[in-house]
């Protein structure tokens, strides 16, 4: 049985009043290399995103780095970093990225790995948000026509879920559209030994 990873939150020093951010990191795993391949990615992460979000601006006014963990069982650990900053003007900007790993290899998997090499994964989840989008009424900036290979997602117990970023389809009021997926409803195309095929023997 794999049991959930020990997280440790770390606090990032010396940073001015106005900006806080906190991070976690993996540790007492068995595999030493796994540990480290997982924490690497997530500070490497981390950084881009701070970068991104004006962290070394001198106009900044705020900034909160938070993160969430989505999924931390059966081997297979899923989180988010968040980043909000504000440098003036009518509201601040949130960026929200997800990591999923395989814990006891240390392996970041991408959205394209989660399906057989063979399958068009971009279609079928893109035609199951298409109906979400119309179920839920979501007010769009321009028709929906189809996810990205690389969209961004992250796993939830028995769910892929995918999302969009703050205006990337939707208007700012809308917040960030999350689209939950059952794997179930994906299970002809998922690949063999991967994080969904894992999880999905548990549903």
């Amino acid at each position: 049985m794999d049991f959930p990873v020990s997280i440790r939150i770390e606090k990032l020093p010396n940073t001015p009043p106005h900006v806080n951010v906190y991070y976690p990191l993996v540790h007492n795993l068995e595999n030493q290399q796994a540990q480290h391949a997982i924490n690497t990615a997530i500070v490497t992460l981390l950084n881009n995103l701070l970068v991104e979000q004006s962290y070394y601006a001198p106009n900044l006014v705020e900034l909160i780095a938070n993160f969430e963990i989505k999924n931390n069982q059966r081997g297979i650990l899923s989180l988010n970093l968040i980043v909000y900053s504000f440098t003036g003007g009518a509201h601040g900007m949130t960026i929200v990225k997800s990591l999923t790993f395989d814990t006891k290899t240390g392996k970041q998997y991408t959205l394209k790995e989660l399906f057989k090499s063979n399958s068009d994964y971009v279609k079928k989840l893109s035609t199951i948000i298409d109906k979400d989008i119309k179920k839920w009424q979501v007010d769009l900036l321009e028709p929906f026509k189809s996810i990205r290979p690389d969209q961004d997602f992250y796993i939830a117990d028995t769910s892929l879920v995918v999302y969009f970023q703050l205006y990337e389809i939707t208007p700012y009021y809308w917040g960030f559209p999350y689209f939950p997926i059952p794997i179930l409803d994906v299970q002809d195309i998922i690949q063999p030994n991967a994080p969904l095929d894992t999880m999905m023997s548990f549903t």
